[in-house]
C-alpha cells in the first residue's frame, strides 16, 4: 500500500492509502504501486484509476476525471495536483453529453486559432468526463 492525494485547485479529492493508482502523462498511462520509484511528471487530460486493494476488481476501481497537473511519487505517497477532478460518482452523464455539443459547436464556430484551441479544450475535457462517466455505468451494470 502507498498514499495516494489528488488535489485540484477547489480541494482534496481524494486522500487514503491504495493499492494501484493509473493515470494519464505526457509518456502515456503510467501504473504506480508500492516502492514506485521517486517521478516528476506531468498528468494530462484524461482518467485515473484507483484500486484501494491488491484483490479488487477492475470493476471496483474508483475513477476520476481530470484536466491536466502535476504527478509527484516520493516516499510511498504518490501526489497528483490538478485544476479539476471530478469522481466518476460526481458526474452527470446527461449534463456532460450537453456540454460536449456544446463544446463540439464552439469549434466548429471558432474564428481563429485561440478560439478553436480553447474549444478544443472544453471538447477534451468533456470528452474524458464522458468516458468516466460511462466507466461507472458500466460498474454499476456488472
Amino acid at each position: 500500500m502507498f498514499h495516494f492525494q489528488l488535489v485540484s485547485i477547489s480541494g482534496k479529492k481524494f486522500d487514503d492509502d491504495v493499492h494501484e493508482v493509473v493515470l494519464p502523462t505526457l509518456d502515456g498511462e503510467i501504473g504506480v504501486l508500492q516502492d514506485h520509484m521517486p517521478l516528476v511528471s506531468v498528468a494530462t487530460t484524461g482518467a485515473i484509476a484507483v484500486r484501494r486493494n491488491a484483490k479488487d476488481t477492475d470493476t471496483q476501481r474508483e475513477y476520476f476525471a481530470t484536466n491536466g497537473g502535476v504527478v509527484e511519487v516520493s516516499g510511498n505517497t504518490l501526489r497528483v495536483l490538478v485544476d479539476e477532478a471530478d469522481s466518476a460518482d460526481d458526474i452527470n452523464e446527461a449534463e456532460v453529453q450537453k456540454a460536449l455539443e456544446r463544446a463540439k459547436k464552439m469549434q466548429a464556430e471558432a474564428k481563429d486559432e485561440i478560439s478553436l484551441e480553447q474549444a478544443q479544450a472544453l471538447v477534451d475535457r468533456q470528452a474524458v468526463r464522458l468516458h468516466v462517466a460511462g466507466l461507472k455505468r458500466r460498474r454499476q451494470n456488472r
